[in-house]
């Protein structure tokens, strides 16, 4: 422990933790973003996502059948392109944490109306769908932090 206590760590830990503190949330807004964008990218070529055809039928039962397949993926391929868009460029942040919110909700969903496809064991084995479901969370808690992030508030104002 005496290593970790000496002067070279004192030296180090204050430059390393001062780069992440000045460059942390621009990475995670980056790199969530990223996220969105390359995962938005790929529901516009048919196949090529893993939670494309989950996500379809999800809503095609949330809206009755009534938006056809093909206004369903591009509609959900083009709000997380949107949302990648808004997190890399930095731009209408409120706006584009909005949408990231709503589609959070709808990521959600498949767990209630088909958890015997997101769960081998109901509940604490997920199918590959269900971790790809449950990783949210990070992206929600990241998406929390970029949201509080927009405002600057010291202790007294809480």
């Amino acid at each position: 422990m005496k290593y970790f206590r000496g002067s070279w760590f004192n030296r180090v830990d204050p430059i390393i933790t001062g780069w992440m503190h000045n460059y942390g949330l621009l990475l995670l807004r980056i790199s969530v973003g990223i996220v969105f964008l390359w995962f938005g990218v790929l529901k516009f070529f048919p196949g090529v996502s893993a939670a494309q055809d989950l996500a379809i039928r999800t809503i095609q039962l949330l809206t009755f059948n009534l938006v056809p397949e093909t206004v369903i993926i591009n509609g959900l391929a083009l709000w997380e392109v949107i949302i990648g868009i808004g997190l890399i460029s930095g731009k209408f942040m409120r706006e584009t944490l909005l949408l990231l919110f709503l589609q959070m909700i709808g990521t959600f969903t498949p767990i209630f109306l088909f958890p015997s496809e997101v769960f081998n064991y109901i509940p604490y084995a997920p199918t590959l769908e269900g971790q790809y479901i449950i990783k949210n969370i990070v992206i929600i808690s990241a998406a929390i932090v970029l949201g509080g992030s927009l405002r600057s508030y010291s202790k007294k104002t809480l």
